[in-house]
């Protein structure tokens, strides 16, 4: 027997096609289902290490994570990391093939093809369901040609698909009916069903627009799922669209938002903490007084460092030494604190050096190697552990070295620790994800008596919020029914 296959495409891009595929991965796993998240073509700067070895989208790790599964490169066979606003790294079952423009790509799209259908022919081979998550919209016009990602995945595997809109948007009935009129007479006989994210308000109100959409489509509303507020979720791609609201805090931390920042969500345990607020600084915004700068991973160092300058960061982060504050920086971050980042072979862009900002004794050097690992250890200033993942092509070297951020459990060290205790640098993404490498880190910026923030449990009880709220508020029949269900298991 072969898995039954579902795929949630959306109206637009952040319709909540991520959290709903989470959303039924889990609600099919407490019914004892043996079910695998896919997406056969992601594009996100936000990337996880798998336990095969390779990179894939964040939001499948997270999906993995609602399946009781460890991240694996056949759950996004092909990842796109956009390094220009025309080109991108194209990564295929885990590893980078080349950098391409999207003319180039679109011609790959057939090779492409072959990679995503092979990972899943494994699935469906090695699993009862697999729910699929598409990208962006099923309706661009423009992208129909040899589509991976949406109608045209679905049609090679002729899967069922639902429709998910964002009511919090607005236009919803526009988007969905809207969505219909552009797909092909195949396509529109594919939407089994839709279903409305985020509502807020009296679902009453709403009932009349219901009848209505169900009426002038032939599809049936499959559910409405509620605005969920305090999701502690990873993000796909986009930046956090507002601070938390929080009251008693302690600790003020800044966060360039860099053109190419990558991996943002290393800050979702800063984000969840009730003692931290965290400032995304925006292009344009000038950096505000804080006890801790972080500078964020970056898909494209040398030109985000060269950015970093054109909006004062580099005087802000010398006024903010100087006066005693703290900085961390990750992955290219730490890289652009150093003298210098060097690509002779044009890993970036043209060929040539980028002076750093010169505050850690270390060089770097892109090379065309990819080191993709995942990493635990203990840090090497406290006495707490650290884990997190790899994903950088630069190797730096240096004096500063020897004082590392972190002895790790494979023997080697990680990152530098400045002379003055004031800055750290690592290569570690998700490095605040451990309670105890938090903790220490925390206090080490200044926060004494810090909370304990578990990011991993409260992504585990979002899911399960998720799923409640797909019991409560969907049509589980008629879900059970597509993914052959017969017995339920609360």
């Amino acid at each position: 027997m072969t898995a039954r296959v579902l795929m949630v495409q959306g109206c637009t891009s952040d319709a909540g096609k991520s959290t709903l595929v989470a959303a039924l991965c889990r609600w099919a796993r407490r019914r004892t289902v043996r079910v695998a998240p896919f997406k056969p073509q992601n594009m996100a700067l936000n990337s996880a290490v798998t336990v095969d070895g390779g990179e894939i989208g964040r939001a499948q790790a997270v999906q993995a994570q609602a399946c009781g599964l460890e991240p694996l490169i056949d759950f996004n066979p092909v990842l796109l990391k956009p390094s220009s606003d025309i080109g991108a790294q194209v990564i295929v079952h885990g590893r980078p093939v080349a950098n391409m423009d999207a003319r180039h790509y679109h011609d790959y799209k057939r090779i492409a093809l072959d990679a995503v259908m092979a990972s899943h022919s494994r699935l469906v081979a090695a699993y009862d369901a697999v729910i699929v998550e598409g990208a962006g919209s099923p309706a661009e016009i423009n992208l129909r040609d040899r589509d991976i990602a949406n109608m045209g995945y679905a049609e090679a595997v002729d899967c069922p698909v639902i429709l998910v809109a964002d009511i919090d948007r607005g236009g919803v009935f526009a988007h969905l009916v809207g969505t219909l009129a552009l797909l092909s007479d195949s396509e529109r006989a594919r939407v089994a069903g839709f279903v409305i994210n985020r509502f807020r308000g009296d679902i009453s109100l709403l009932q009349s627009g219901l009848d209505w959409l169900e009426r002038e489509t032939g599809k049936p509303v499959l559910g409405v799922l509620p605005y969920l507020h305090g999701l502690h979720l990873e993000a796909e791609d986009a930046l956090p669209r507002d601070r938390r609201d929080k009251s008693g805090v302690l600790l003020r931390v800044a966060v360039p938002a860099l053109p190419r920042i990558s991996n943002h969500t290393d800050f979702d345990a800063l984000r969840a903490h009730p003692q931290v607020d965290v400032h995304i600084v925006a292009p344009g915004e000038a950096p505000p007084p804080c006890d801790l700068i972080v500078l964020p991973g970056s898909k494209a160092t040398r030109a985000d460092l060269a950015w970093l300058r054109t909006q004062g960061w580099d005087v802000a982060l010398a006024k903010h030494l100087r006066y005693g504050g703290k900085v961390i920086g990750i992955c290219g971050g730490l890289q652009m604190l150093g003298r210098a980042v060097h690509d002779p072979q044009g890993i970036e862009g043209e060929p040539g050096s980028s002076e750093g900002l010169g505050w850690l004794d270390i060089e770097t050097t892109l090379e065309s190697h990819k080191h993709l690992r995942r990493a635990h250890g203990r840090l090497a200033f406290a006495d707490a552990s650290v884990q997190g993942y790899e994903i950088h092509c630069g190797v730096s070297s240096g004096e500063g070295l020897l004082t590392p951020f972190a002895d790790l459990h494979d023997g080697r060290s990680d990152g530098i620790r400045s002379a003055d205790g004031q800055i750290l640098g690592s290569y570690l993404h998700g490095l605040f994800d451990d309670p105890q490498a938090l903790h220490a880190l925390l206090e080490w910026a200044g926060l004494r008596d810090a909370a304990t923030v578990d990011i991993h449990a409260l992504r585990e009880e979002s899911i399960d919020r998720l799923a409640d709220a797909v019991e409560a508020h969907l049509d589980t029949a008629t879900l059970e029914r597509w993914l052959g269900i017969t017995a339920c298991v609360p």
